[in-house]
């Protein structure tokens, strides 16, 4: 029976997570998490009368062998045991045992904590996944997860274990007929696009840079599912320097069409925040007011198509001041239906903390949670631009995939 008295949102968070750390040096810094976190609680958003509080638990590596194979587990774990062995022949020597799951490499380098940490972010994930798929919850948010970049036996582009196929691919096995998983990071999000490369029960859809200039080099109109699934990959490649109207023409001009007809019974949304402009691992020109207008479609597409459950994740986002702090608070506040308005202003101790973890002068702390831009874009219903790099994407994915689906790639 459905819990109908208490919080319908829930939001997945351990201190533990912050052990996810690869290096002091390396882009994906925990502070980006504990920034958020406490960004979110100094604007009142984690009032349990509003949003349960769950602590993950690390996922098994039964858990983990659904979508993992049991020999790449037993890689990342003897990695972690060696990696705090003391042993400096070992430790000099790693990147050269473990090279071959993509691991000890300049992306993922090897810890001692790597698959404890690892195990619990996806472990975060599966238990918010469950949440929402047995109607303890409507919405949930794990912000610390979306590590869409985990293939089945390696490691890739800073992910380790792929949270958001886990808990997919758990719904499954519950017996889900239709998952629709909705993926904005800049970057593809080619390891859940690999999951399910042949189930007809998953849809995913990627919007991201393009290809020939991000890694990881994949994700183009023409890619749409194994023969047993074509159509349910979808892949929206726009140009590097894209912004907010461009982006938002692309996500609209193809998903709610999408989610409309496949009709899924929950939506699995991935919000990478390294579409901003000054994120420096990519090339888009997105604002911190574009990318909140992305998790309001989100929410209101889980009402829209799939019944209101929603399973909203993190992921990519390398400006830990400016950017992610901000979006994922954001994320939070719309799942949990208490958005914060995009003009409020930072609270004075969040940002001395920020100052203070990320040695700046206060006077360099962002003060609101807005860009202050005009997210307005062009709907595809004013018409197709053949000379606009963006509107040729577009209809490459629309053409490449809508006919699947008994839509008009034209009109639609």
């Amino acid at each position: 029976m459905e819990n109908t008295a208490g919080p319908r949102s829930a939001l997945v968070w351990d201190d533990a997570f912050l052990s996810y750390r690869f290096s002091d040096t390396h882009p994906m810094n925990p502070v980006r998490l504990k920034l958020t976190h406490r960004l979110a609680k100094e604007l009142g958003i984690l009032d349990r009368t509003k949003l349960l509080q769950l602590k993950p638990p690390l996922a098994t590596d039964a858990q983990l062998a659904t979508v993992h194979s049991v020999d790449y587990i037993a890689q990342v774990k003897a990695a972690s045991r060696d990696a705090g062995s003391g042993d400096a022949n070992v430790i000099t020597n790693i990147a050269r045992l473990y090279e071959t799951v993509g691991l000890g490499t300049e992306d993922c380098p090897v810890f001692a904590d790597l698959h404890e940490s690892s195990a619990r972010i996806a472990g975060g994930t599966l238990m918010a996944g469950q949440a929402v798929w047995n109607g303890e919850v409507d919405k949930a948010v794990n912000f610390a997860g979306g590590m869409h970049h985990a293939q089945r036996s390696a490691a890739s582009g800073f992910c380790i274990y792929n949270d958001a196929a886990l808990a997919i691919q758990w719904m499954l096995d519950q017996g889900a007929e239709r998952i629709a998983y909705v993926d904005v990071d800049a970057h593809h999000g080619d390891g859940v696009e690999q999951a399910f490369w042949d189930d007809p029960r998953v849809l995913t859809i990627s919007i991201h840079e393009t290809g020939l200039m991000l890694f990881p080099g994949t994700g183009f109109a023409k890619d749409i599912g194994g023969p047993k699934a074509e159509g349910t990959a979808v892949n929206v490649a726009v140009p590097a320097a894209t912004g907010d109207a461009g982006f938002l023409r692309a996500v609209h001009a193809v998903v709610p069409q999408l989610l409309r007809v496949f009709d899924p019974q929950i939506l699995v949304t991935q919000h990478g925040a390294d579409s901003h402009r000054v994120d420096p691992l990519a090339d888009l020109n997105l604002s911190v007011d574009g990318q909140r207008q992305l998790m309001v479609d989100a929410a209101d597409w889980a009402n829209d198509f799939a019944g209101g459950k929603w399973l909203a994740l993190g992921g990519g986002g390398y400006s830990p001041m400016k950017v992610v702090p901000r979006a994922w608070t954001h994320l939070i506040g719309i799942a949990a239906g208490t958005p914060i308005p995009s003009t409020t202003a930072v609270p004075q101790a969040w940002r001395q903390l920020a100052a203070a973890e990320l040695g700046l002068d206060l006077e360099a702390v962002i003060t609101t949670m807005s860009d202050n831009a005009d997210v307005w874009w062009r709907s595809w219903e004013v018409g197709y631009d053949p000379a606009d790099p963006t509107d040729q994407s577009i209809m490459a994915t629309r053409k490449a995939v809508f006919p699947f689906h008994g839509l008009d790639p034209w009109f639609d």
